[in-house]
């Protein structure tokens, strides 16, 4: 189908039988790099949006859940998140979130393609404002070829991509997860994002993942949170660890008050943090991977 027709863009193609659609006051840019189709859209109700390959990446309005949740989850389940590594992330969001942590010494971010990160940084400055920053190292290059190169060095590796179609397939095979493995300190965390629990497609990929991820490391789990501009309004991650003394829904670092005021903090806390990992008894069912 046409994804931009008569002042809307439809989402369908990752929501079979249904679509989600943002009104349009503007095409803001649109092109087609290496690697995919990008587009930068300003909506009538979710400001400026983000999209490759006709999929929804981000919007202005609800950005925010995506970002702290993915990064928070992981750095405040860890007893001290030093080395961060995000592969994807090329808006910036995941990297504006990581140096909030007191404990985070470094964040390496590798993105495949550079016009994510130019076009970001021109037309998503309150995302892509994380590359400013002294603790952030921005590589152009491809995640996996990174992986080899830097063994046991990360306490924290972050899969920001998109869904597995395109650049972002290869980022949901066994063989990723047992990259991701390699480059970990020991005892460190993983967390990957893998779609809508209400969608069996995304189910599919929950299962194939958790049971890779079964197979390397001693404790795996699933997050959810809800966020309105993906399909079915929810997102979850899946993580997984070999300290078997991470309790994930107990966070190892809590945020004060103070400190969620300080950072700006919308949707994350340490509540939402346990909260997220109580999900729903259809969905825990359906996987049957998860062991913590």
């Amino acid at each position: 189908m046409d994804h931009l027709e008569q002042g809307w863009f439809t989402e369908s193609d990752t929501w079979p039988g249904a679509g989600l659609s943002l009104q349009v006051q503007e095409v803001l840019h649109k092109e087609k790099s290496l690697y995919q189709e990008i587009m930068v859209l300003q909506t009538k109700s979710f400001g400026r949006a983000l999209i490759l390959d006709n999929i929804i990446q981000c919007t202005e309005f609800d950005e925010f859940s995506y970002q702290e949740m993915m990064c928070f989850l992981p750095l405040c389940s860890h007893p001290n998140p030093e080395r961060i590594l995000v592969v994807g992330g090329g808006d910036g969001g995941v990297a504006r979130e990581a140096v909030k942590h007191p404990k985070v010494l470094s964040v390496d971010v590798v993105e495949i393609d550079e016009r994510v990160v130019k076009l970001s940084q021109q037309y998503l400055p309150f995302m892509a404002c994380g590359f400013q920053h002294d603790k952030v190292t921005l590589h152009i290059e491809d995640g996996f070829e990174f992986l080899k190169n830097n063994t046991q060095q990360f306490d924290i590796i972050i899969t920001d991509s998109s869904d597995p179609v395109g650049p972002n397939e290869s980022l949901f095979q066994k063989t990723y997860i047992e990259s991701l493995k390699k480059s970990l300190k020991p005892g460190g965390i993983i967390c990957s994002q893998v779609g809508s629990i209400w969608i069996k497609e995304d189910q599919d990929t929950m299962i194939k993942l958790s049971k890779d991820c079964n197979a390397n490391f001693k404790k795996v789990t699933l997050a959810t949170i809800s966020i309105p501009s993906y399909p079915t309004g929810n997102i979850s991650f899946i993580m997984a660890t070999d300290n078997e003394k991470v309790d994930f829904k107990v966070p190892a670092y809590s945020f004060t008050s103070e400190e969620l005021d300080k950072h700006n903090l919308k949707y994350y806390s340490p509540d939402v943090h346990s909260a997220s990992f109580n999900i729903p008894r259809f969905a825990r069912m359906a996987i049957p991977h998860l062991n913590c």
